[in-house]
């Protein structure tokens, strides 16, 4: 096997690879903000743990780090998540998908009016 041949390796070469080919503008600042509107992981509401970036719609379905498409989650539904798409995922888990989707709204919309910038969320298409 090649140098730098490993499965691990080929699929971090080709994150890198799709990350470079699409816009990703997520500031510190915005980011920091939206883990205080959050207040915890957006999917369960674990407080007090650590919270990684979570693509709403995964960068492998065409996602992007943008402040419209990253929620905070914990270690364990990022990881659970994976690139499934979000609302199918929280199904599945039994999470609340509707107030995920509401909440996704108005944490987007405040967001966009402080940052100023025309956040709509597309993946909250389906609220109603």
């Amino acid at each position: 096997m090649a140098v730098g041949g490993s499965r691990r390796a080929r699929a971090a070469r080709k994150r890198t690879r799709r990350m470079q080919r699409v816009e990703n503008d997520l500031t510190v600042a915005e980011w920091t903000a939206l883990k205080a509107a959050w207040g915890g992981c957006a999917y369960c509401g674990a407080a007090g743990v650590p919270l990684q970036k979570d693509c709403v719609q995964a960068l492998s379905r065409g996602g992007r780090y943008t402040l419209d498409n990253i929620v905070p989650a914990c270690r364990s539904c990022n990881a659970s998540k994976c690139n499934a798409e979000v609302t199918g995922w929280l199904r599945r888990k039994r999470l609340d998908e509707r107030a995920f989707l509401l909440r996704q709204v108005e944490v987007n919309a405040e967001l966009a009016l402080r940052f100023g910038s025309a956040v709509v969320s597309e993946s909250a298409g389906g609220v109603g």
